[in-house]
């Protein structure tokens, strides 16, 4: 018998959503900035300017989310916690890890029974939130440029004599392709575990809601 049980909070949908939408924006317009793709018969269509202005609108929006997701992580439910990203920690976070190993390697026909994160993908967000990390130090680093003396330049200019202000594209620019395989690659895994548990998978990120068989846990 599955029981309904409330996974994820408000703040981490929304967050996820955000998240995803900027990651696709951001995408978009940061390979025009790179590449200009769009031909136009004239300057005052301002096609440029745009592009940058919802490149940094999003910049943005996407730093606050991800800042609100790590805030989150320690007010939120136990399967929004820190905690749950560190699954190596402890026997139990172990054993799953090994079991959805053996899974994914199509040694088991069934991944352990959990009811938020595997221990695998939570494992695997700790280094996408890295990558969020580098992207927004990267960004801000860059867009400090174009306001000497202004609060990002103070705080981030350091970066430049560094790594350069080519090395800091190219980071800037592999990470944005390293998320998007890594969207691919979720997307995918969203609508695999769907299948194969049918609990709600998919649906949960819209209403925070799983089907749950408290046998399969034991």
């Amino acid at each position: 018998m599955h029981e309904l049980r409330y996974v994820w909070e408000w703040p981490v949908r929304l967050t996820h959503w955000f998240n995803a939408i900027s990651i696709v924006v951001l995408s978009v317009t940061g390979y025009y900035i790179g590449d200009p793709f769009v031909s136009v018969p004239a300057t005052s269509q301002y096609v440029m300017g745009w592009m940058r202005f919802i490149h940094f609108l999003f910049a943005y929006i996407f730093m606050l989310s991800v800042l609100s997701r790590l805030i989150w992580a320690f007010l939120g439910n136990e399967f929004a916690s820190w905690r749950v990203f560190f699954p190596w920690a402890t026997s139990k976070g172990r054993q799953y890890i090994v079991g959805t190993f053996l899974f994914y390697t199509f040694v088991k026909a069934k991944p352990p029974g959990v009811v938020g994160h595997n221990a695998l993908a939570a494992m695997a967000y700790v280094g996408v939130i890295g990558l969020y990390v580098v992207q927004i130090v990267t960004g801000f680093a860059l867009y400090g440029q174009y306001a000497p003396g202004g609060g990002w330049d103070s705080s981030l200019g350091w970066l430049l004599p560094i790594f350069g202000n080519q090395g800091l594209r190219l980071t800037h620019h592999v990470v944005m392709w390293l998320l998007i395989g890594f969207s691919i690659h979720h997307v995918y895994s969203a609508w695999l575990m769907e299948v194969k548990e049918k609990n709600g998978t998919l649906a949960s990120i819209f209403g925070g809601y799983k089907f749950i068989d408290p046998k399969e846990l034991q």
